[in-house]
């Protein structure tokens, strides 16, 4: 395509990556108290007990969005992707004044940034529309995980099972490729969690992250995994030594390692094969 026309469809993905920035905060606020919800209706029903209805049923569609301090129901004019933030309610509710997280713009702002470079590196293809789906899904488990240390099954089996659709027609790699990268990453991080908790007698990850990498499997072939179990092994231990120098945060203190897992699959998906060619360079 010509420079032009990717300048384009960049801003149009970039556009579009601002709205879905905005649903992504929903997801990322609403998806864990939703689990939880459910959570407390299943031990309910285990112990014979009749649910309980003070709470009101959350969805991503109902209720509207609220302020959680005074309850101030967002009108659509305040809830306009970064413009309502910046220059309606600068970063307070309009009812109470209560400071707004900067996590909502920022969200909104990454995905943005993201999606438009998306579309300006693979232009108008299937793998554009695909790695579109791959980075939301991939910054809402981030999110969800920095938060709560969870990766929720309703995000991370879908994403897998996207995956091997989408290379059916060897949209990133082939479906051989595929599906050994889905086996292969469920195994290599479940080895892992096993080896660390009969060695230790602890838990060193949840299964979440296994099914995380599996997914990323399915989606770019189990050629990718060494990179991708690299880079995130290389940032996750200089982040938590970071954390540990600067903030005196205990050895023992859980560290999520969805958000690193998730980095080190984006960085595949636009540069894995570049990377892995100067990774095996390196050794003739």
């Amino acid at each position: 395509m010509l420079p032009e026309s990717l300048g384009g469809l960049a801003a149009i993905a970039g556009l579009l990556g601002l709205c879905v920035g905005s649903f992504l905060n929903v997801v990322i606020h609403r998806l864990p108290k939703m689990m939880e919800q459910e959570w407390q209706t299943q031990c309910s029903e285990l112990r014979g007990e009749i649910p309980s209805t003070a709470e009101e049923p959350l969805s991503l569609a109902k209720p509207r969005s609220r302020c959680p301090s005074c309850g101030h129901q967002i009108t659509a004019l305040e809830n306009i992707p970064l413009v309502s933030y910046l220059l309606i309610l600068r970063g307070r509710c309009s009812a109470c004044g209560t400071h707004i997280s900067l996590r909502y713009p920022i969200i909104e702002v990454f995905t943005a940034l993201l999606s438009a470079y998306a579309a300006w590196h693979f232009g108008a293809t299937p793998q554009a529309a695909g790695a579109l789906l791959l980075i939301w899904a991939l910054i809402a488990l981030s999110a969800i995980d920095l938060d709560t240390q969870l990766l929720p099954d309703s995000i991370t089996l879908p994403l897998l099972w996207l995956g091997l659709g989408f290379n059916l027609w060897a949209t990133y790699t082939d479906l051989s490729s595929a599906v050994i990268g889905a086996m292969l990453g469920y195994l290599a991080l479940w080895s892992v969690f096993w080896l660390f908790k009969l060695a230790t007698g602890k838990e060193g990850m949840g299964y979440g992250d296994f099914k995380l990498l599996a997914a990323l499997g399915a989606w770019l072939g189990w050629q990718m995994l060494p990179a991708i179990i690299l880079l995130s092994s290389v940032v996750g231990a200089i982040v938590g030594i970071t954390l540990i120098v600067a903030t005196r945060q205990g050895r023992n203190v859980p560290i999520p390692f969805g958000p690193y897992l998730a980095a080190a699959g984006g960085i595949a998906l636009f540069w894995g094969t570049q990377i892995t060619h100067k990774y095996l360079s390196l050794f003739g």
